[in-house]
């Protein structure tokens, strides 16, 4: 078989990997499957680009595949999962500045061996490097959000919406204009930094609450410049890859968008960030009704029906494990435990559901907010560990308030609520919770892992 033959059998077989393990994340139970079946497409795609006859040398390949190795593995492994939603813009960051990389030295090769440029693969050439540069700065910035060594609220500033059409206005005139002259150089590179402050500035007024629909969009931003590579370097695999990840990281921040109550047009130029209006109700006046681990676990061990409601301080206590051991002992009591799972709740899309699989928590067990919603009024306590923003029920009673018209689960409607929190500070939309100064609302203070083991040290004792 001949080298060509190879390359055009791994990667056609990769390919169809890659749609199959897309197609198993669909299901819970199916998604570790479909992310084995998405690597191994990976591996038989590096293959297949290795043996190709246009290599003429390893060397550089080779140190690639080993600083990749040495980074990649740690990032894998080692990361906790507190860490994950930054791990996921970082990669987004890499995968970009990859393909702007590949466009520019394409690009320069190019022009400086005099080879012909058309004006379709100058089309492609700007096309990646404009969206590979704007996804390198905007995933950084992402991840400085999410890291916090970057202010989690909006940065904006005076006229912010003017210099950002300007900066885009611009780049798509270099856009066009290169497909005209290729040979325009300074224009290409021109494109290229107007494309790397376009990503900073699209970003930065957005606030951390909204960080879930930055991810997945910067994610679709990334496929798209991979696509625009294959078709700049004629590789077959690099559009399929790309095209379904832009695809449905484009899909998912529709989804994101949607649950957020956020306009979509407003998502893809980044303006959806802004300052928080100040007509938003306080707590100025409410107090909270505050419980013992003691208590709550007399309430839970005889509840008939619980529905969790995980958010990020469950991730940050690494509580996932502790909530399915509750679990179990409320369902050895003849109770019934089902998990509320929005949209948006953590970091980044599915955060909730890579911490309780985690834990081994029955798939069955999880529902989306459309599926869970209608039974919070049958349910005798709501337990919510961490999650803030996406329970406050001011989203619907309240029109002064930055999230108002945002779906959210109806965990107020539950005959009582318990919320394990460590104080009183406010979620990423930065305003109060109505639902903690609720008559059927308890509070219980403290780490939420160090709370919930003393709730299940009571319950098997009772």
């Amino acid at each position: 078989m001949s080298r060509e033959i190879l390359t055009q059998v791994t990667y056609l077989v990769a390919s169809v990997l890659f749609i199959l393990g897309l197609r198993s994340l669909t299901k819970p139970d199916q998604a570790r499957r479909g992310m084995n079946l998405a690597a191994l497409g990976m591996l038989l795609a590096i293959v297949g680009t290795l043996v190709k006859t246009e290599i003429v040398s390893y060397g550089w390949i080779a140190v690639g595949l080993a600083v990749g190795t040495v980074i990649g593995y740690p990032l894998g492994m080692w990361v906790p999962m507190t860490a994950m939603p930054q791990r996921i813009a970082f990669s987004h960051m890499f995968g970009a500045l990859a393909a702007t990389l590949v466009g520019v030295a394409e690009y320069h090769t190019d022009l400086t061996e005099g080879h012909p440029i058309s004006g379709a693969k100058m089309a492609a050439l700007a096309f990646e490097v404009l969206f590979g540069a704007l996804t390198v700065t905007g995933s950084f910035v992402a991840f400085g959000k999410l890291a916090e060594f970057l202010p989690g609220r909006p940065v904006t500033y005076k006229g912010q919406n003017g210099v950002n059409l300007a900066l885009a206005a611009v780049a798509v005139g270099l856009f066009v204009y290169l497909i005209i002259r290729p040979e325009f150089s300074a224009g290409f590179y021109l494109m290229v930094g107007l494309a790397t402050l376009i990503g900073l500035f699209l970003v930065l007024p957005i606030g951390g609450a909204d960080m879930p629909v930055v991810m997945s969009l910067m994610n679709s931003y990334a496929g798209l410049a991979a696509a625009a590579t294959g078709f700049a370097l004629g590789n077959e695999v690099l559009i399929i890859a790309g095209a379904l990840d832009g695809a449905s990281g484009f899909i998912l921040s529709v989804v994101m968008s949607k649950a957020m109550n956020r306009s979509f047009s407003n998502v893809l130029f980044g303006a959806f960030g802004s300052v928080q209006p100040t007509t938003a109700r306080t707590a100025e006046g409410m107090t909270v009704s505050e419980i013992s681990p003691e208590d709550a676990a007399l309430q839970l061990g005889y509840a008939k029906s619980v529905i969790v409601v995980p958010g990020y301080g469950m991730a940050v206590a690494q509580a996932q494990h502790q909530i399915r051991e509750l679990a179990e002992l409320i369902e050895k009591n003849g109770g019934e435990v089902r998990y509320a799972i929005h949209p948006v709740a953590g970091r980044m899309p599915g955060h909730m559901n890579v911490l309780l699989a985690e834990a081994n928590v029955p798939y069955d067990r999880l529902y989306d907010m459309e599926e869970i919603n209608d039974r919070f009024g049958e349910a005798d306590i709501a337990l919510i560990i961490g999650a803030n923003d996406v329970v406050n029920p001011a989203a619907r009673t309240d029109p002064g308030s930055p999230i108002y018209g945002m779906p959210i689960l109806n965990a107020d409607m539950a005959r009582r609520v318990i919320v394990l929190k460590r104080g009183m500070s406010p979620g990423f939309a930065g305003i109060e919770n109505e639902l903690f100064y609720r008559p059927n609302t308890s509070m219980l203070f403290g780490d939420a892992k160090a709370s919930l083991t003393r709730v299940i040290a009571e319950v098997k004792a009772a």
